[in-house]
């Protein structure tokens, strides 16, 4: 009898664990006009959303999390097609065959069956209005010359959450195509070198659009610090760090 009481606690520990994986990250709620925006912040390139009773997940990345333990997505958004961001593991294990993938061209060479989206494109999914925009390279390139992100490979992606919208930029630098974004209220901008920005360009694409709220992401060992005291001065623009190496 003991022995069988105490397999039930373990089960049932375990059991709740799993129930609850998504527990062990950070999060942040968001309000809109048709109801709450989580986001849950996996690490790195990644994270998922909740939305009006949706799950997006956001680049899925094996080695931040078991994805066979969090919510099954309804959307999944591809940036592009490196393997800290087109994980075809992790991908496999967040989908149902009812997933919708927004997904690149060069994405579609790997994942079957994927929304293919441009620079440029605008679709309604899931709901969720969903933007292309560039993400690409303009200073920092491999020793052959070419850049790490080359334009047109990748996308950026703004989602609109009713009156909400949310820009996600991939792995990008501060490209001119940024000052053209308007009203965005929440945007992930990357921080680390050699691959996307250093603070002081994060600084120059934040002030040419003005996020209302800006999470610095994918930022590796960089000094997250450094942004903060750079627009200490821009009361607009609320800097929130989260764990997002």
């Amino acid at each position: 009898m003991m022995k069988a009481a105490l397999l039930f606690l373990i089960l049932g520990i375990c059991g709740s664990g799993l129930a609850n994986a998504s527990e062990l990250f950070e999060k942040d709620v968001f309000k809109t006009t048709a109801g709450n925006l989580e986001i849950t912040f996996i690490g790195h390139g990644s994270m998922m959303m909740k939305f009006g009773g949706k799950v997006v997940h956001v680049d899925p990345y094996s080695k931040l999390a078991d994805y066979a333990t969090l919510p099954k997505a309804d959307l999944v958004i591809i940036t592009h097609d490196h393997q800290d961001h087109l994980d075809m593991a992790a991908l496999q294990r967040v989908t149902t065959a009812k997933t919708v993938k927004v997904i690149t061209e060069k994405c579609a060479e790997k994942v079957a069956g994927g929304i293919v989206m441009k620079n440029g494109d605008i679709r309604k999914v899931e709901g969720i209005t969903v933007e292309a925009v560039p993400a690409y390279n303009l200073v920092h390139k491999r020793d052959n010359g070419q850049p790490y992100h080359p334009k047109g490979d990748g996308n950026g992606y703004i989602l609109t959450f009713a009156d909400t919208r949310l820009y996600i930029a991939g792995d990008s630098e501060n490209v001119p195509e940024m000052g053209l974004l308007k009203q965005i209220d929440i945007a992930f901008l990357p921080m680390n070198l050699p691959f996307t920005m250093t603070p002081e360009m994060v600084v120059n694409a934040a002030r040419s659009f003005r996020p209302k709220v800006l999470y610095p992401y994918h930022y590796g060992e960089t000094d997250t610090t450094r942004l903060v005291t750079l627009l200490k001065e821009d009361r607009d623009i609320e800097v929130r760090i989260r764990r997002m190496q």
